[in-house]
């Protein structure tokens, strides 16, 4: 729980947060974990020299932040609170509502990080895990008859590489893997880039997925990044081209407002 804010920008913030920065610099110093109990609001107000209202604020912003979490009732107070990777991915998908992600931007990432990810895990992955991912493709193996279920196999196929990020035991690389294909999905679904079926994208990501699934379970690291590779590629380019045809046309005279 490192602080936000550097000490030149830390004058410039109001006092509740000043003291919402001071009190993360005192659970870091302090060593404190989730679950533990904040001294009481008497102690933050003597500590801090601050009045009751700026405390309670302050706890608000921490609050918001997700980074402690208040009881009330017997036993109750304030507690540190581990952020989860959810609330970190929708906190994060706030700010980036208001960039206007890209289709290019987020296969950028992509094409960095998976064909590595799938070489890590070359050999690595047992029975269970093989048999789950196998799972996943399971719900797009016939290829879809309408929209809808076009937009529900788009989802389900980016969360094959969501798990195959939570098996790499990175906690970096899982979170950052696991929020460009949510980021996908919501670029996805919220411009109706499903709304034309795409038996090419369908059949080719299941035939890279099959391949993978392949390397893995051999153990071939170099083929699992090259496969990888290949299909973040193809991915790209076929999501592009969708993103072409279902935006641009022409605008019909009964849509004219």
């Amino acid at each position: 729980m490192p602080p936000a804010t550097t000490p030149e920008k830390y004058e410039r913030l109001s006092r509740p947060q000043q003291v919402a920065e001071a009190i993360k610099s005192w659970v870091v110093a302090n060593g404190w974990g989730p679950g533990h109990r904040l001294p009481s609001e008497l102690e933050l107000i003597t500590r801090f020299g601050m009045a009751k209202g700026t405390i309670r604020e302050a706890i608000r912003i921490l609050e918001a932040q997700g980074l402690v979490k208040s009881r009330t009732g017997p036993g109750g107070g304030v507690f540190v609170h581990q952020v989860s990777e959810e609330r970190a991915m929708a906190l994060l998908g706030n700010y980036f509502y208001f960039e206007h992600l890209t289709i290019d931007d987020v296969y950028q990432i992509r094409q960095a990080l998976e064909p590595e990810l799938a070489a890590s895990l070359a050999g690595r992955l047992n029975d269970g895990q093989l048999a789950a991912l196998q799972d996943v493709m399971a719900c797009y193996a016939e290829p879809a008859r309408t929209a809808e279920e076009e937009r529900e196999q788009h989802v389900e196929s980016l969360r094959f590489h969501a798990l195959l990020a939570e098996i790499s035991g990175n906690p970096l690389l899982r979170f950052l893997i696991r929020f460009t294909a949510n980021m996908l999905a919501e670029i996805t679904v919220s411009r109706r880039l499903y709304a034309q079926p795409n038996r090419e994208l369908w059949s080719s990501g299941l035939d890279y997925q099959s391949q993978l699934i392949a390397a893995l379970r051999m153990g071939d690291a170099v083929a699992a990044r090259q496969i990888m590779s290949e299909h973040m590629k193809n991915a790209h380019r076929l999501m592009q081209m969708q993103e072409t045809v279902l935006t641009q046309r022409f605008l019909p005279e009964s849509e004219i407002i």
